[in-house]
């Protein structure tokens, strides 16, 4: 499944957190793709990232608790 991440809302984001989120939830995400899209997201663009259909509830438990609001992408 892919999700959009549209923006971070957090008053304070956490960089390390959401790296390490990345690394976590999404396909084939290595350690400086995670930093690079960090990066993007926090800088105000979206990024789309694939999530495993078995991993998808922690995902999007993951990203409501670093503030990151997403949209479903349908295949």
């Amino acid at each position: 499944m892919k999700i959009n991440l549209i923006s971070c809302d957090a008053p304070k984001p956490d960089k390390r957190a959401i790296k390490k989120m990345f690394e976590e939830i999404a396909l084939g995400m290595d350690s400086s793709l995670a930093f690079e899209m960090t990066e993007i997201l926090l800088d105000g663009d979206p990024v789309e990232i694939e999530v495993s259909e078995k991993t998808t509830s922690s995902a999007y438990r993951l990203l409501r608790k670093q503030n990151i609001d997403y949209e479903i992408i349908e295949d």
